[in-house]
């Protein structure tokens, strides 16, 4: 590993601080070295605060001047809620700028690379690309496509069910997996689940391990708006998605609870996924965890909307041909057609087992 590689894990790590307050914007760590030593840091906290380059400058003071800037995304070059940091870059006399990545805005989209060249600064990147993708992977699914990243969380026995025949499914993992799945929460800026759910479970869908830091939106999948408002996700900070079908009675209803109620056009009698993620885009959302039920997994499934899966899999064998399973939809007549994964990773939460992997796609 060289001295730039060691730095920029270091501005990854910084970057991490930012998880669930930097959204809309990525999240960035800065690192400032200079004559081997590290002379400031800093990262981007919250949205419309100051990036992480302007709080590792001002770390660093006068010491900025004449040093290596690290940093996992390139700078900004315009103005947003907060000025270019391009020109805080300049001012402070930076010799050297080492970036993770481009920014994939095409508001910055390399312009920030051509401004600090044009100012006599050296400027490397593509050091750890991928890692510093993977950070900001929500981020740049949203600036690419308007949608948001989609993890498609599930648990089940070890033959893949998700309840009993007589649909009981309160705990079949095990509280290690349970507190996982509420740290993951804290890190996305959106939960979705369907009325299946909302109905047989009654969920909060809230994280409730650790720091919060900002508690993420709420989104159910209600077709018919069947949600009665005496639940307890019908409140604020929560969107129904539903249709025209939905009552007049059934959204003033949920409305009186602090709740939104957003309509969409209907795909086959039921609401247009693909719609709902571009809705949630332009919101600002860019990562959505999915708990949801076999019909609304295997529903986005189906519309090529999930990006990763979390399976949790519990030493236990449920059985039965009438106990529900994991995924619905109408499946696939040939093996051929089956959704694959890659990098594929393993994890064991106390008994329990965690398989991740990211949905391939040809395009």
């Amino acid at each position: 590993m060289n001295i730039d590689e060691i730095y920029m894990r270091m501005a990854i790590s910084i970057a991490k601080k930012g998880i669930g307050e930097a959204s809309p914007n990525p999240m960035v760590g800065a690192v400032v070295v200079k004559n081997g030593k590290i002379v400031g840091k800093g990262y981007h906290k919250r949205y419309g605060e100051a990036h992480a380059e302007v709080n590792a400058l001002n770390d660093a003071g006068s010491k900025a001047k004449g040093a290596t800037l690290y940093l996992n995304l390139e700078p900004c070059c315009h103005f947003g809620k907060t000025p270019p940091c391009t020109d805080a870059v300049i001012k402070a006399g930076i010799k050297r700028v080492v970036a993770g990545m481009t920014d994939p805005n095409p508001k910055v989209s390399g312009k920030g690379f051509d401004i600090l060249k044009k100012a006599g600064i050296e400027v490397s990147t593509g050091i750890l690309e991928e890692e510093c993708r993977r950070l900001n992977e929500g981020f740049i699914k949203r600036i690419k496509t308007g949608r948001p990243f989609v993890i498609l969380k599930v648990a089940a026995s070890l033959d893949g069910k998700t309840a009993t025949r007589n649909k009981e499914s309160k705990w079949i993992t095990s509280e290690a997996s349970r507190r996982c799945v509420h740290r993951l929460r804290g890190q996305v800026d959106a939960i979705m689940t369907g009325i299946g759910t909302v109905l047989a479970d009654d969920p909060l869908l809230t994280p409730r391990v650790g720091r919060i830091k900002k508690a993420p939106l709420r989104v159910v999948v209600d077709s018919l708006l069947r949600t009665p408002a005496s639940t307890k996700i019908a409140g604020k900070n929560t969107i129904f998605a539903t249709t025209n079908k939905a009552s007049a009675k059934a959204v003033k209803s949920l409305e009186s609870q602090g709740a939104e109620v957003a309509f969409f056009k209907a795909r086959e009698g039921k609401v247009d996924l693909s719609l709902v993620m571009d809705h949630l885009g332009k919101r600002g959302i860019n990562s959505v965890m999915v708990e949801a039920g076999p019909e609304l997994s295997g529903a986005l499934l189906e519309a090529g909307l999930v990006d990763k899966v979390l399976f949790f899999y519990a030493p236990k064998i449920i059985g039965g041909v009438g106990a529900q399973g994991m995924v619905g939809g109408e499946g696939i007549d040939r093996l051929s057609e089956a959704i694959p994964l890659k990098e594929m990773k393993v994890k064991r939460l106390g008994e329990d087992i965690m398989i991740e992997g990211y949905v391939h796609r040809d395009n």
